[in-house]
């Protein structure tokens, strides 16, 4: 019984001097066990979603994170486009005769000659309005003679020819003054003059003196240029923006400082299927003739939006296949939201769902996916999950 007693004593010296030794070791012997070290990106204890992603402030400013807040802004869309002068179809004139002939005289014999409307253009020589007018004098003849008639239908049918011959004679274009002229002096005209209807410049010329004119031929066209058409071309989720009577802003390549100002005019009811686009047709005033058929110009439609909720364009990301923006969370707390946008003004976005005014959002987010492997593999993972 005393043996084991001592045997019993003996244990328990040797278990003290064990532990002993073994917390003087923990105090100064080899290095202490390394604790885990922090990973950059973490789920936050508080909310384990996933997400929500952890990037250390210290990291962030190394990589240079910029923050943008949510907020109402007034918002304008500019709309562009590469667009072409074109004659305004309103304003031209083609000039033809109707009667057959040879041309006489010219009095217009350059293309790009400015004429006045009423000025006389050329002479044709029409041995068809020459008998015409001669039968017109005889018709005026012969109802002054029927005129004495006591029989009325003998009477009637002077005044019948007469008007024939006249309605023939107005047909050809001649005048009610010419009329007039030929009835006064009894002296019918050989040759019939063709007048500009407008103010233009002359910018096709087919007439030549001597050469003969068929009824309908082509003589000249004339172009009033004083208000021009400059057509775009948008694209078609462009053109729900654009309406008639908006403002139009265009430069031109040699001035490029001046600004001049159109109304969009027309809108063409078909679309462009190979570069999927609509033509838009502006209408411009051209006092000084700057703006010439053919030319290339820069068109502008500015579209206001009005006051939208709105976040930077840099802080939306398209992941294939949705739209999503990091909201800051504090303590270096991102969470990874979707978001529904609108349309794009400038370097904004609209809000339409998503985010409320006053949150800060990465600003930089494409950068920062492209800095942090972990945040894209949390980005793709978040992706995958909601499939």
């Amino acid at each position: 019984m005393k043996a084991c007693r001592v045997l019993l004593m003996a244990a328990l010296l040797i278990l003290s001097g064990t532990q002993a030794l073994a917390q003087g070791h923990e105090g100064h012997g080899g290095p202490p066990a390394a604790e885990p070290q922090a990973e950059t990106l973490a789920k936050p204890p508080e909310a384990p979603s996933p997400e929500i992603v952890h990037i250390s402030p210290q990291r962030q400013q190394q990589i240079g994170v910029r923050y943008a807040t949510v907020a109402h802004r007034r918002l304008v869309k500019e709309l562009r486009a590469v667009a072409r002068v074109v004659y305004n179809e309103k304003a031209l004139a083609t000039i033809t005769s109707k009667v057959g002939g040879w041309i006489e005289r010219l009095y217009v014999n350059t293309t790009g000659e400015f004429v006045k409307k009423g000025q006389r253009l050329l002479d044709i020589y029409s041995p068809e309005l020459l008998a015409t007018q001669e039968e017109y004098l005889v018709a005026l003849r012969a109802k002054r003679e029927l005129a004495r008639s006591s029989y009325p239908g003998v009477a009637k049918s002077g005044e019948t020819l007469l008007e024939a011959a006249r309605r023939r004679l107005e047909l050809w274009d001649i005048s009610q003054a010419q009329i007039e002229r030929l009835e006064r002096t009894g002296k019918p005209t050989k040759t019939l003059s063709l007048y500009s209807p407008l103010d233009g410049y002359v910018i096709n010329k087919e007439a030549l003196e001597g050469m003969e004119v068929r009824p309908g031929m082509p003589l000249y066209q004339i172009a009033d240029l004083s208000i021009v058409w400059i057509e775009g071309d948008f694209y078609e989720y462009e053109v729900p923006f654009i309406e008639i009577g908006q403002q139009a802003e265009v430069r031109l390549p040699y001035l490029p400082d001046e600004v001049l100002f159109g109304r969009v005019s027309y809108i063409y009811p078909y679309l462009n299927v190979e570069t999927r686009t609509v033509r838009v047709r502006m209408e411009f005033p051209n006092p000084h003739v700057r703006l010439k058929p053919g030319m290339y110009a820069n068109v502008n439609l500015n579209v206001d939006l009005g006051h939208r909720l709105a976040v930077p364009a840099e802080a939306l990301l398209d992941t294939g296949t949705k739209t999503v923006a990091f909201v800051d969370r504090g303590q270096g707390y991102l969470e990874t939201r979707e978001v529904a946008a609108g349309a794009k003004a400038g370097n904004y976005y609209v809000v339409e769902e998503g985010l409320q005014a006053g949150e800060r959002v990465v600003a930089s987010a494409n950068f920062l996916i492209a800095s942090e492997s972990k945040l894209r593999e949390a980005l793709g993972g978040a992706a995958h999950a909601g499939h």
